[in-house]
Order: C-alpha cells, then sequence, then structure tokens
C-alpha cells in the first residue's frame, strides 16, 4: 500500500501558544508549544530585528547586507506581561505578542498602530528541495501606500503591486517586467502620516505582495531560509530611510571626477578609436571625465588581459588619455574561459576556486568567451585571490575603475539565466546552494573587486560599478539599472528606478543615458541627458548594434543643449559633493521623491517624476516628444524658477515652460547653491573662486558646502572644509552665517555671490561688524559682489 505522505503534510503550518518566554539584554525568546522560536531584538529605540525558528532550531545567525558599523542603543526597555500578552517597551514603539498565535503588533507610545501581523509567520515544507518556505502576512492599514523595493521598473507607489527578487540579466526589459539585476527586500509603510520600513534579510529568491491578492493583506516570503526581517519605525519617512541605510551602510566618499560626466559604449576600439572619441570631447569642449572599455578590450573575452592588436600598448594609451584629463574605465565579468593555457582559469582550478555542481564537477555556462568558470565569491579566500588579479591592470597598466557586469551571473543559452540552482557555494563557511547564493553573487563579485581596487589605486580612492546587488552592496559599488531601451518609456522607467534606488539605500545609481538597446533620436536624448544631469552616476552606455550615441551624434543643436546641461553638472559638482557627503557620513539619500520630502502632503504620494536633488533643488524632467514644457507638482513652501527668477508657491500644480533646451528646476528659497567653474574635466582648472547663488527667502534657511582634496583620504583625517550657512532674510536686510569646521584649505579665497530673488537694493555691507565699501567687493548693481571666503557674518542692508 502506497500513502502519499505529501498530501497528508502540504500546506502551511502555523506557531501556537507560547509555552516559554526569556530574556537576555536585549533579546527576547518566546517559544510556542510546536516549536516555533520567535528572537525579538531591540536594536535601537525604533529598531526591532524578528526572526523566527521551527523545530526548536535557529540557523547560523550570518548576514551580507548588515553593515559592520551599524548603529545599536536604546534608552529605554521594559516589559510587561498580560493574560494574553507580553510587551515590550522602548522610549518609540510597543510590541505585543500574543500568547496563543505568536502573532506581533507593533505601535507608537501613544498607541496608534503602525503595524501588525494577520497571519503573521507561517511556513511550508518545501518538498522538492528540503527545508521551509517562510512565509508572513501583515494588515494593510487604511491608505497605506508602499515604496522602496530596490531595482523595480513600476511605479513609485507600489500599492496593489507584487514584486519578487532574483536578480536578473534582463535585456532590453519593459515597464512593469520583474524581476531586474538588484535584490533589495527592504520596503516603506506610510500611512495616518507613520511611516516604517520593513527589511526581509534572506536571500533565497523573495516574493512581495503589497494588497495585490488581497485589498487588505501585506505579504512577504522566500524561498527557503529563515523569516528574518528587521522592523525601523519613523514616524517620517526620512528617518527610515536613514536608518535602514545606516544598518546596511554607505560607501567611502569618491574621487570627484567618479561624479563627472562619463561616456560608454559597447565597444570602443582599437585605440584609434579610443583615442578619437577623447579628441572630439576635446575639441567640441564638451567636459568629460571617463571614457569606458567594454569586453572588447580583451583577449577573446579573457578577463584581466589585452587584445595586443586593439591595444598594443595599453599602459601608454592609458597615460597619454590621462594626460588629456580622462580616466580609464575597464570592464571585468565573473566568466572565466575555459581554457589549460590561461593564466587565470588554471589558477582558480589549481586553487579549487570554482564553484562546483551538486553532483560534484566544477560548475560551467556559457558567456561572451565560450564556455566559462565561475570563482566562488562567497568564499574569502577566493575573494582575496581575485582582489589580487587587480595588480597588474590597476597598479602596472594604470586602469583608474573597474566596472563589474553580467554578474547575477548571468548564464547564456539556458532558461534560467543563470546558474544551475544546485550550484554550491562556500557562503563564508555556511556551505549552500545557489537558490541561497545567487542573489549576492554579484554582491561578493564587487567586494572583491573593491578591495583589490582599493588596495591598488591607493592612495587614490577607488571607483567600482557592479550591475548585480543585493542590500548592502552600496558599501562597494556605484550601479546603474541595467540594459534599458532609447524610448520615451524607458526615459520615465530610469526617473523612478533612480528615485527608488535611492529610498533603498543605494544612492550612488544612474541609468544608461539615451537607452542601451536600439537608438533614440536627437530629442530622446537631449531630454534624458538632461534628466542624467541630476542623477548621482552620469553615463552614456549604448550597445554599439544600434549607431552612435555621443553627444555630438545627432544635430548641432542637441550637442549645444547638450553640452550646456554637462557644464551644469560641472558647476554643480561642490553641491553634488556635499549630497555625497551627506549620504556617506549621514546616511541621506542623494535623490529625494516627493514623498520623502514631504510625507504629510497628501499629493506627494503618487507623484512620480519630481524629485528633490540633494536638498534644495526641484527637477521634474520632460518625458513626452514635441513638448514646450509640462506639468508638474510644486512641493510646499516657495521656489525660485531656475531659469526666470521667478518666485512659485508650491503646494499645487503648476504648467511649466520648458523647450527643448530646458527642463524644470526650482531652488527653495533661502538656499545657497555652490558652484565651480566650467571645466572639461575635474582638476583641470585651479578653483580661484567659489560661487555661491543666494535665492532669498523672508525667514531661515541654512545650506551646507563640504570640500576635500577631491581623491585620497586625509579627509578622514580631518582635513575637509564643512562650510555651514545660515540664511536669516528680512525685508530690507539679509544676514548670512558662516559656521567653518576641518582643516582643509581651499585653493580659492574669495566667494562670489550672486544674489536672486532679492526685494531691495543693497546700500550697505557690514562683514563681522565692519563696514565695507561697496566698491571694494565689485558690487555689480545689487546682484552680484566678491567677499573673503572666512566671513562669519554677511550683512547686507537694503534702501
Amino acid at each position: 500500500m502506497i500513502t502519499n505522505t505529501e498530501l497528508e503534510y502540504k500546506g502551511n503550518l502555523y506557531p501556537n501558544k507560547i509555552t516559554d518566554f526569556k530574556q537576555e539584554k536585549d533579546k527576547f525568546y518566546f517559544t510556542s508549544e510546536n516549536g516555533v522560536i520567535l528572537e525579538l531584538t531591540v536594536l535601537r529605540n525604533s529598531a526591532i530585528r524578528f526572526r523566527y525558528a521551527t523545530d526548536y532550531n535557529f540557523q547560523p545567525d550570518f548576514s551580507y547586507a548588515i553593515s559592520p558599523d551599524a548603529s545599536r542603543g536604546y534608552n529605554k526597555l521594559e516589559t510587561l506581561e498580560t493574560k494574553t500578552e507580553y510587551v515590550i517597551i522602548t522610549s518609540k514603539i510597543r510590541v505585543l505578542v500574543d500568547k496563543s498565535t505568536l502573532r506581533t503588533q507593533i505601535s507608537d507610545i501613544e498607541g496608534n498602530i503602525i503595524n501588525e501581523d494577520e497571519l503573521g509567520f507561517h511556513w511550508e515544507e518545501n518538498h522538492e528541495y528540503g527545508g521551509n518556505s517562510v512565509k508572513m502576512s501583515k494588515i494593510t492599514q487604511p491608505a497605506e501606500s508602499f515604496y522602496g523595493m530596490g531595482d523595480k521598473a513600476t511605479h513609485s507607489n507600489l500599492k496593489g503591486k507584487r514584486v519578487s527578487n532574483w536578480v536578473t540579466d534582463q535585456y532590453a526589459f519593459s515597464k512593469d517586467q520583474d524581476p531586474l539585476y538588484k535584490a533589495v527586500p527592504f520596503y516603506i509603510g506610510l500611512h495616518h502620516n507613520h511611516a516604517y520600513g520593513i527589511f526581509f534579510d534572506n536571500t533565497f529568491k523573495t516574493h512581495f505582495d503589497f494588497a495585490h491578492e488581497r485589498r487588505n493583506i501585506t505579504s512577504f516570503w522566500a524561498d527557503g531560509g529563515e523569516m528574518n526581517y528587521y522592523f525601523i519605525y519613523g514616524p517620517e519617512m526620512s528617518k527610515v530611510v536613514r536608518d535602514y541605510t545606516d544598518l546596511t551602510g554607505t560607501p567611502e566618499l569618491p574621487p570627484l571626477w567618479a561624479l563627472g560626466f562619463h561616456q560608454s559604449k559597447w565597444s570602443y576600439f582599437p585605440e584609434r578609436n579610443v583615442k578619437s572619441i577623447a579628441k572630439k570631447f576635446r575639441d567640441l569642449k564638451i567636459p568629460c571625465d571617463a571614457i569606458y572599455l567594454d569586453i572588447d578590450y580583451m583577449d577573446g573575452f579573457r578577463c584581466f588581459t589585452w587584445d595586443k592588436k586593439r591595444f598594443p600598448d595599453p599602459k601608454r594609451m592609458i597615460q597619454e588619455l590621462y594626460k588629456d584629463g580622462f580616466k580609464t574605465v575597464v570592464m571585468i565579468d565573473p566568466g572565466i574561459k575555459v581554457d589549460s593555457d590561461y593564466w587565470v582559469y588554471k589558477e582558480a582550478l589549481e586553487n579549487d576556486y570554482f564553484c562546483k555542481r551538486g553532483d560534484g564537477p566544477v560548475m560551467r555556462g556559457k558567456v561572451w568567451p565560450g564556455e566559462c568558470s565561475f570563482p566562488d565569491y562567497t568564499n574569502p579566500k577566493v575573494r582575496k585571490w581575485w582582489a589580487g588579479l587587480y595588480k597588474e591592470l590597476m597598479a602596472e597598466t594604470g586602469a583608474h575603475a573597474v566596472w563589474n557586469d553580467m554578474n547575477e551571473p548571468a548564464v547564456m543559452e539556458v532558461p534560467s539565466k543563470t546558474a544551475p540552482l544546485d550550484t554550491r557555494h562556500d557562503f563564508d563557511g555556511h556551505p549552500c546552494s545557489h537558490r541561497k547564493a545567487h542573489n549576492i553573487y554579484g554582491t561578493q563579485m564587487v567586494r572583491a573587486t573593491f578591495e583589490g581596487v582599493k588596495k591598488y589605486v591607493y592612495p587614490k580612492r577607488p571607483f567600482v560599478i557592479t550591475r548585480a546587488a543585493y542590500a548592502g552592496a552600496q558599501r562597494y559599488a556605484s550601479t546603474w539599472t541595467g540594459d534599458n531601451v532609447a524610448t520615451w518609456e524607458h526615459l520615465w522607467i530610469a526617473n523612478v528606478q533612480v528615485q527608488r534606488m535611492c529610498l533603498s539605500g543605494m544612492s550612488f545609481v544612474g541609468s544608461d543615458i539615451g537607452g542601451f538597446a536600439e537608438q533614440p533620436n536627437g530629442e530622446l536624448f537631449a531630454r534624458w541627458v538632461q534628466l542624467g544631469t541630476f542623477h548621482p552616476f552620469f553615463r552614456v552606455h549604448s550597445s554599439g548594434d544600434h549607431g552612435d550615441q555621443e553627444p555630438w551624434s545627432f544635430d548641432k543643436e542637441v550637442t549645444n543643449i547638450v553640452r550646456k546641461f554637462i557644464e551644469l553638472r560641472y558647476q554643480l559638482l561642490p553641491y553634488l559633493y556635499t549630497m555625497f557627503w551627506k549620504y556617506s557620513n549621514d546616511n541621506v539619500p542623494m535623490l529625494k521623491s516627493l514623498v520623502y520630502y514631504d510625507q504629510e502632503d497628501m499629493q506627494t504620494h503618487f507623484r512620480t517624476d519630481e524629485f528633490i536633488f540633494g536638498d534644495q533643488i526641484l527637477v521634474c524632467p520632460v518625458q513626452e516628444p514635441n513638448a514646450k514644457g509640462r506639468r508638474m507638482y510644486i512641493p510646499r513652501g516657495q521656489w525660485h524658477n531656475y531659469w526666470t527668477g521667478e518666485l512659485v508657491v508650491g503646494g499645487m500644480e503648476k504648467w511649466v515652460t520648458a523647450d527643448i533646451d530646458k527642463i524644470p528646476i526650482f531652488i527653495k528659497e533661502g538656499a545657497i547653491i555652490p558652484k565651480y567653474p566650467v571645466q572639461q574635466y575635474v582638476g583641470e582648472k585651479k578653483i580661484e573662486v567659489l560661487t555661491l547663488d543666494v535665492y532669498y527667502k523672508l525667514g531661515i534657511e541654512t545650506s551646507t558646502v563640504y570640500e576635500d582634496a577631491q581623491d585620497g583620504y586625509d579627509y578622514a583625517k580631518g582635513s575637509y572644509s564643512l562650510r555651514n550657512f545660515k540664511l536669516n532674510g528680512k525685508e530690507n536686510e539679509l544676514v548670512i552665517q558662516q559656521f567653518k569646521n576641518g582643516t582643509f584649505i581651499t585653493s580659492y579665497e574669495t566667494f562670489k555671490i550672486n544674489l536672486i530673488g532679492l526685494p531691495f537694493k543693497v546700500k550697505k555691507i557690514i562683514i563681522d561688524t565692519e563696514e565695507i565699501t561697496l566698491k571694494s567687493v565689485k558690487l555689480n548693481g545689487s546682484n552680484s559682489f566678491e567677499v573673503t571666503k572666512d566671513f562669519s557674518t554677511l550683512h547686507l542692508i537694503g534702501a
């Protein structure tokens, strides 16, 4: 007789009543009668970790995502017990754990429910692979909205959507296609002006349903592993994002040139073509800091080699490009060609560094070189070896930066597009299959790359780029949104994706400007450059199959528009560098969706197009052809039109004129925007004057300018210049106070002050209690003048 045990046991299993409770400092353990243990850890006053075990057994506690520098600590922790529940109380939140079901409810101290379980934790045995599928369902609160989740090509508000995380090479992906290249299982919930975040730290394929299947239920689950999630309370969305970013980490400051304009193509070769592209940039006076070499620079696509016919002397070429202000960025993929005469392959094979199949042999898959094997970057020994491979490329040949592509890992000509699921990985001493390691494979590759590049470009700073990423990858690399398409729809997608990535802890991000696949017309290319000017990573990249995509590839009008916006980017570099410092130092996203900027305004909850660049510049790209302007939402407050100087009252939708040579840009009233002169590349000119565009406000506004040597690590020892400005505008006066920290001495001695929107004519200037003659500051009407950079108080008085 055959008994169908699958039918007998198939289905969800649930915790039952709690039979044991204990506390160990900041950890609380709740054990159910049927062997479920909830480990609840208080990390901060507003951050709680929930971790569930079945069969009384936790898996090893290990995470690639959590930063070793993540903040910990709280100032209040109490525990209460009632007849029906346990209550854990911090200074910010109350957590109720139901004694009969192990379900939880989280409220603020006033009793407002923030997040609560529906079915709560449950699980299902996986009869195909073993282990469990782990699940969590929550009650969707009235009018709740959802944001985050990293690389998703869909509306910024995820209400009603279902998405999954399985990093995937999706060439020419479409709107709403999922999954894509990143796995960031973090979302932000917002209801009743209370924001919270949930980070589901599970590297298996994960799924999220934001009231899609059932309109009042939000759920998330994974195909294996552990139910392990972090709850972060705001109530401000800005605090949630900052605390999540603190949890998973931020990058160190990049070299300033990494924030300039970069030009790439699949592929620039041979050497004469690379040099020709570089010369054209300089001849046309279009600023550019980096040129990229895609896979065709290699010898038969073998990583860490050069095609000596196309590039007979790469060291000389890189040096010559550098003299003209260009840094050379080279691609490295994970697929190592199966070739017994190839030194990288031989070293990896001899040292047992390749991933293996479940039945023993080395795993192989087809990529650009043909048959390849793949290093197991989850093995610390392999990462150390991989980092060492960059010595010749960086320290000896002189490449300036590295670009890791195809690192999902992408495998061609198989339906899964990746390695077999039974491929084995070390997982830093926690052996597992590809089901668990797939989503973090690319992150561990770029981690090893980062360590190698950092070592071999020292004392300069490293710059590394990755396509595939899991939460926490931002500690090692910048990224881009993958193989997009030259369409107007993809311009919209790029805007939404980059905003979402910034909300998800990964701010150093951009898109392939103009589209990777197919060919844009000049108007689309110009509009995309306008958007890219305000993205942290600013690169044109395209497939060589569809024509040229350099700034001069269209008509003269487009070339001039592109030059104009690239020049604007270089002027704004001190503002952008300050944004990056705030991201790196204070966990503040570089771009802010309007809902992040003003969550109290319900009109922002479904806006996709507008965003705040840094803290004080509002940008809204034009995303339709033949447009002479567009309607956009101006957030609350007052904003100066960048092009006209007009002062606009926010909190409403407005038509804004923006012909092909402009996009809507508004500056927050009271802002002080620092600008450098236009340079053809970072470091071309000695900065002799720092321009400060001062936008009048009746009231108080603060601004910041961070500067250092633009490369190297002296800033970590205090050699930086941090200027905090406080502007106080009155009807007939304007007072600017400056507070300076750091020991770095800037190359300039003078500020050029441009006054915008000043309602009075300047009659008197007082600097640090001393009245200055208008002639001595070169007053140009009442709009522009020069002052020493070291003032403490600048007082302008009108007639």
